[in-house]
């Protein structure tokens, strides 16, 4: 059974979670989480801001 992430299957999704874990250890996790979720965040943040500024431009001419 194939999941719709990536085209991963069940297996390989343990095989990185495995190796994530034993790379950075539990406690280091939570932090490497917090620090992707506000990389996402401002990359979001950072697009709006793009498209707000296309359609400034637009509504100018």
């Amino acid at each position: 059974m194939k999941l719709l992430f990536l085209g991963l299957g069940m297996q390989e999704i343990l095989v990185i979670a495995i190796l994530v874990l034993l790379l950075f250890g539990g406690k280091k996790i939570p932090e490497l989480m917090k620090g992707l979720g506000k990389g996402v965040k401002s990359f979001k943040d950072g697009m709006n801001g793009l498209e707000d500024e296309s359609k400034d431009n637009k509504n100018e001419k």
